[in-house]
């Protein structure tokens, strides 16, 4: 497998916090949306799959084994919201609220 995040797969994720880890998908999600209302179809998907890609490094983490639930279900809501027909009403203000607090505590733990 062909990772886009080859030196994250290769370890470095999991040395990660899942805070940490939550504000790095989140960013590939705005990035998605941010394409997305471009106009810009092929940069907004690969930015979800490389979304994805930060979502299943997530899971496979051995330190989130208590957070599978979460982590799943955020990758479940966001393949439906982007992919498939948004069963659960989620809109963009979701996807940027939900991350945005990632990507605070992110930012305040490194002292930023």
């Amino acid at each position: 497998m062909t990772f886009q995040h080859a030196e994250q797969a290769a370890g470095k994720w999991n040395q990660r916090s899942l805070i940490e880890q939550m504000a790095n998908i989140g960013s590939e999600i705005f990035r998605t949306i941010s394409w997305r209302d471009k106009g810009n179809a092929e940069y907004s998907q690969a930015a979800f799959y490389r979304a994805l890609e930060l979502f299943d490094l997530t899971k496979a983490d051995p330190k989130n084994i208590h957070r599978l639930k979460e982590v799943c279900r955020a990758r479940e809501l966001a393949v439906d919201y982007f992919f498939g027909d948004n069963v659960y009403h989620s809109d963009d203000d979701f996807w940027q609220r939900y991350f945005y607090y990632f990507n605070y505590a992110a930012r305040i733990g490194r002292g930023v």
